[in-house]
């Protein structure tokens, strides 16, 4: 039996044991609360001009969004009316969800060791930083989850996934994704 008041996350375990002394190796870093450490992970799906037509496709990517994530999505609404697109104002158009703590941990790990090696023709991540140490990737196809019943599916859905990072520079940033196994194609 699973004792949930002393669990801790395979990931975050690994961060205090040996990714943290391995960083401040690497960077040369005087204290420790400079040392990068993950800050949370928003997960988010578009549902776009099928949100448009039909309503309950919000819904469908919001259960499983949360099924993915663990915890509850929240429903994007339009900020402006847009009348191209055929946009109104407080229309749902997508769903997030912000992870932080051992939730975050636990998604990254499933993400790394079980998702991106089920995408098909998988070389690796493209590294994508913005300059502060932030990551952002996409995944073309949702279904990849373990947690989503194929067979259940009505829709497949791409979506982003921003790891947000306490690193100062993209470099330590990768360094620090490096060192939980994130598969970087370069």
């Amino acid at each position: 039996m699973l004792d949930a008041a002393n669990y801790t996350p395979r990931l975050k375990a690994d961060y205090k044991d040996r990714i943290r002394a391995a960083l401040k190796e690497e960077f040369g870093y005087k204290n420790d609360m400079q040392i990068p450490r993950l800050e949370k992970i928003v997960l988010n799906i578009g549902c776009g001009a099928e949100a448009v037509k039909d309503s309950k496709k919000v819904k469908s990517a919001q259960e499983d969004l949360t099924a993915i994530a663990g915890q509850k999505a929240v429903v994007n609404k339009a900020k402006k009316s847009i009348a191209g697109f055929r946009v109104r104002e407080g229309m749902p158009l997508g769903v997030k969800v912000t992870l932080r703590g051992d939730r975050m941990y636990e998604f990254l790990d499933r993400l790394i060791t079980i998702a991106l090696p089920r995408v098909r023709d998988f070389r690796g991540v493209k590294p994508a930083f913005d300059g502060r140490g932030n990551f952002a990737m996409g995944i073309k196809e949702h279904i990849v989850f373990p947690e989503i019943d194929f067979d259940k599916v009505d829709e497949v859905w791409g979506m982003d996934v921003v790891i947000t990072t306490t690193a100062n520079t993209d470099a330590e940033a990768k360094a620090l994704l490096k060192h939980f196994n994130m598969p970087f194609n370069s």
